[in-house]
């Protein structure tokens, strides 16, 4: 009442129909003005939560659909083979050829312990062995001229008998000839001591047979004793080449060094850790959810993402999924059996194997990876 009051003063030469359209206009203008004047923030208050609304609407299709038709995980890590080195025989170390990182090939040498000592008794083993050795062809001499003694032996028991056997008869002969009277006693006494002698030189060929051939059957056991020892004198002289050999660390497979705690003048252990090689050779193994596994299977293709790479997607393949989870296959499973029991998701490791030539890429054991297998 009071802006309308205003207004007729300030305009005196109007009526009063022309004062009221005149201030209903002046006021609409106003309105007009206050809301072009009125803040953007009351317009966003509208519009954003909508726009949001909108794309998590369409996030939540995506991802529905994405989780049909894939599966996916970040619990998943580089592996690879870590072949650890180790000396098989101890001593201080003389020679290191090869230095953290660096790329070695199967058969390269990587140390060498102080081969002194293992000379030293490779020399006094293959001592001992000559020694034995020619005892053995001294025995082996005597076990000859026993064998020999023994064919002797045998010839005399032959002739002895013979002899004997000719003695009996003509023993025999006699003493018919005696009973006719056609001999006397004294020719009779005479052939009888002749059966006598030479049934004692039967006997003393008998007894010396038995001594040869005991004789040759205690050398031939002591050369059986002493072959036996050259065999295992042999074996000392081939174990003390073989830790000679040793000496001489050599590289198993092609690869890299890594974890190397050796230097030179550390004085080794047999079976000590000193470095690990590591080949180029990796895989991924994916602790998938057991959920997840309805539909996957060996021979799936894999998308691969590398944190060290996040731009990049290589391309795998599932190769196998483990016939346990990860924690029944564990050091020390959980007893489920034992007092109260919460079901908690399992996780079941899933081995995934390149596809593609990563050999230009630095990818190595322990790297976080994110694979995406196509289930379907």
């Amino acid at each position: 009442m009071t802006e309308n009051n205003n207004f007729e003063e300030n305009h005196p030469h109007l009526n009063k129909k022309e004062l009221e359209e005149k201030a209903k206009a002046k006021i609409k203008e106003k309105k007009e003005k206050a809301k072009r004047n009125r803040p953007k923030y009351k317009k966003k208050r509208v519009i954003i939560p909508t726009i949001t609304a909108i794309i998590l609407f369409l996030i939540g299709i995506w991802a529905a659909i994405h989780s049909t038709f894939y599966q996916s995980t970040d619990d998943a890590f580089i592996e690879g083979r870590l072949i650890s080195i180790a000396p098989r025989v101890s001593g201080p170390v003389v020679k290191l050829l090869v230095d953290d990182n660096d790329e070695v090939k199967a058969g390269d040498l990587l140390v060498e312990i102080d081969p002194s000592d293992y000379i030293v008794k490779l020399h006094q083993a293959e001592a001992k062995l000559q020694e034995a050795k020619s005892e053995l062809n001294v025995k082996e001499k005597d076990v000859a001229k026993n064998k020999a003694n023994v064919n002797q032996t045998l010839e005399n028991i032959n002739s002895a008998e013979s002899k004997m056997n000719f003695a009996q008869s003509d023993y025999t002969r006699y003493s018919k000839m005696y009973e006719s009277g056609i001999v006397s006693k004294q020719a009779l006494e005479d052939s009888k001591t002749r059966l006598e002698v030479s049934q004692a030189n039967n006997k003393s060929a008998q007894e010396n047979s038995q001594a040869a051939k005991h004789a040759l059957a205690s050398n031939q056991a002591k050369i059986n004793a002493m072959e036996a020892n050259i065999k295992e004198l042999e074996a000392e002289v081939e174990q003390a080449k073989l830790d000679l050999e040793y000496t001489k660390v050599y590289a198993p497979q092609s690869g890299k060094i890594s974890s190397r705690s050796v230097e030179v003048g550390n004085y080794l252990q047999v079976g000590q850790p000193i470095m690990q090689v590591v080949p180029k050779e990796t895989w991924i193994i994916a602790n998938f959810k057991e959920n997840q596994l309805t539909y996957m299977k060996e021979g799936q293709k894999v998308s691969i993402k590398i944190d060290t790479y996040p731009s990049k997607r290589f391309l795998g393949e599932v190769q196998s999924i483990q016939r346990s989870t990860g924690a029944k296959a564990s050091l020390f499973p959980p007893e489920n059996a034992v007092g109260s029991y919460v079901k908690i998701v399992q996780r079941i490791p899933v081995k995934i194997i390149f596809k593609e030539d990563i050999s230009n890429y630095n990818i190595v054991p322990g790297m976080s990876v994110v694979p995406k297998v196509k289930v379907r």
